[in-house]
């Protein structure tokens, strides 16, 4: 059994800057390949980012190329998302998950086995 729990999540303006973590336990970090989901009301939830158990393989969605940045430190146990140049439509709830199966997980959400319980990231215009 894996625990995820996120923090990070608020209330900012277009332009502003966010970093969520997400902190793993239950199983070794290395063995975990991590991604980050988010899901708006009314739209399906939707990958964000992915990163391999190494931390060496790394991948985002189009929308957020360039502007987001997940890593992974093992000594905390510990995915982080940065998030630059947020923007209105980045509004929604933001899901740590883990892959215990894969060396990376990718952008399936059906290919992650555990989620964390979600934070709020609001963007205002």
């Amino acid at each position: 059994q894996v625990q995820l729990v996120e923090s990070g999540g608020g209330l900012v303006q277009t332009g502003d800057s966010l970093r969520l973590s997400c902190v793993a336990s239950g199983r070794t970090f290395s063995a975990l390949a991590m991604g980050w989901f988010r899901q708006a009301p009314g739209k399906e939830r939707e990958f964000v980012a992915g990163i391999s158990r190494s931390g060496l393989s790394l991948d985002y969605a189009d929308p957020v190329k360039g502007r987001f940045t997940i890593s992974r430190d093992a000594a905390k146990n510990t995915v982080s998302l940065q998030m630059n140049s947020l923007k209105p439509e980045d509004t929604a709830v933001y899901y740590c998950a883990a892959d215990v199966d894969a060396y990376y997980g990718g952008s399936r959400w059906s290919n992650y086995d555990y989620w964390g319980q979600g934070t709020q990231v609001t963007v205002s215009s």
